[in-house]
């Protein structure tokens, strides 16, 4: 049996090895760490005279060999939003190439926001920098003297050829500072959150950025223009939901708009979206005019059309409230007061079961009344053949909510609603089986689970 002692201890009198070291963790095994780092079990094992694989111990000090030039203890970190090959290089002051073999990374796209690398770290960090963006028709020279620096250390810190190797564009680390911030980004911008990471199907995603004010800022995702408005100073926000059926993969996710001295900027970096469960309802029996083409997809585009727009007034706060009678601590507790979940797979008349369930179904029969689940604006009240009398409030920040197949409808196009107030009434008119409430919220143009509204405070 051989028992792995640290470096510190085994190696005092042998000359240090060349390369990075990497710390064992508790679960792992000398199989796993050479999988990680893209070596074979043996190399591993004589570069730091293994003779018994089973027995390494946590805390072990293994040498990773292969990687010359590379120093440091391995750690392996989750990738926030605004990194990029050159930033992380730059960053850790790691050549783009080695940091690419370390990571066996064969293109850039994979650094992707969430995922994992490895890095050299030291206890205090990455050396200290701040962040500075080279404005068109501006030179090297001119930003170092703007910024108090020799310009040929920002050539040696950022790994340019020569004094005219950044382009307009460029985020260029100056040494000294407090690096808060993605090193991608411009030094107004201090942090970027994308929650929940990965973004998941059918969720409503949170978009945060911390940055100083007068900043003008624009996105794209997923063919989504984000629309960020300031919740708080320092602090911007955008609300963009994620289609049900999209595709689990990366897409992605675009960043641009002007600094408060005019200077543009653009980023862009892919983010992953994982897939839900959702579950199958049982084949449904309908009108077949409420599944025709012909009916469905002009109604459908009138539908979507309506939660187009994006009212910069936020009229919501906290989490909306349950748009029936019906106790929510009781429903959320049970589930017994919805017949269909969002989300769920949908068979119409013996079709396949390529539709999804766009809304919450909500038990109640004919003549329940139905209430405004946060404060807003009513923007269409009328029938439609599928959808019923139906009802789509505007919440403000591009987030909508509606309800569809009522007996009667309480308000009118213009009205300015409250939470808990009556704005119609439980039927069975359009595509249904049974009088029941189905209940929508849009954000950013795509519909979304409900029961997350209920659950949760957004933004």
């Amino acid at each position: 049996m051989v028992l792995l002692l640290p470096l510190s201890n085994a190696a005092a009198q042998d000359e240090t090895p060349e390369g990075p070291v990497y710390i064992v963790k508790a679960g792992d095994s000398l199989w796993d760490i050479a999988i990680r780092f893209g070596i074979s079990m043996d190399a591993l094992g004589q570069a730091n005279g293994i003779s018994d694989p089973s027995q390494i111990a946590e805390g072990t000090q293994l040498v990773i060999p292969g990687l010359k030039g590379l120093q440091g203890i391995l750690d392996t970190i989750t990738l926030p939003y605004g990194e990029t090959l050159r930033s992380i290089s730059r960053q850790f002051q790691i050549p783009a190439g080695l940091f690419a073999r370390l990571n066996r990374l064969s293109s850039p796209q994979e650094l992707y926001a969430g995922s994992s690398i490895v890095l050299p770290v030291s206890e205090n960090g990455p050396a200290g920098f701040s962040r500075s963006i080279l404005a068109p028709e501006q030179s090297l020279l001119e930003l170092a003297v703007l910024e108090g620096n020799n310009p040929w250390m920002l050539v040696t810190y950022n790994a340019l050829d020569n004094t005219w190797g950044a382009l307009p564009g460029d985020i260029l680390l100056l040494p000294g500072g407090q690096n808060v911030g993605p090193a991608a980004l411009p030094g107004e911008i201090t942090a970027v959150e994308v929650n929940p990471t990965p973004m998941l199907q059918g969720k409503t995603d949170v978009i945060r950025l911390g940055a100083e004010g007068g900043l003008s800022l624009r996105g794209n995702l997923m063919e989504n223009d984000l629309h960020f408005f300031q919740n708080q100073p320092g602090e911007y926000v955008a609300l963009q939901g994620v289609h049900a059926m999209a595709e689990p993969g990366l897409y992605p996710m675009s960043l641009e708009g002007e600094l408060a001295d005019g200077t543009p900027f653009e980023f862009s970096q892919m983010v992953p979206v994982g897939a839900v469960d959702y579950p199958y309802d049982r084949p449904l029996t309908v009108d077949p005019a409420t599944i025709d083409p012909v009916v469905t997809g002009p109604e459908d585009a009138q539908w979507a059309a309506l939660s187009d727009p994006v009212t910069p007034e936020r009229m919501w706060n906290g989490t909306f409230a349950i748009p029936s009678p019906l106790p929510v601590d009781y429903c959320l507790e049970t589930n017994d007061c919805w017949t269909s979940r969002f989300g769920n797979r949908r068979s119409y008349n013996g079709s396949a079961y390529n539709r999804f369930h766009t809304g919450l179904d909500i038990v109640g029969g004919s003549g329940t009344e139905i209430f405004a689940p946060a404060p807003g604006v009513v923007i269409f009240a009328g029938p439609l053949t599928v959808r019923g009398n139906a009802t789509m409030i505007d919440h403000g920040w591009g987030v909508y909510s509606g309800y569809m197949h009522q007996s009667e409808i309480k308000v009118e196009v213009g009205d300015r609603v409250e939470t808990g107030q009556v704005i119609g009434v439980v039927g069975g008119t359009g595509r249904v089986e049974g009088p029941h409430l189905h209940w929508e919220i849009w954000v950013g143009g795509v519909q979304v689970d409900p029961l997350d509204w209920l659950k949760e405070e957004f933004p």
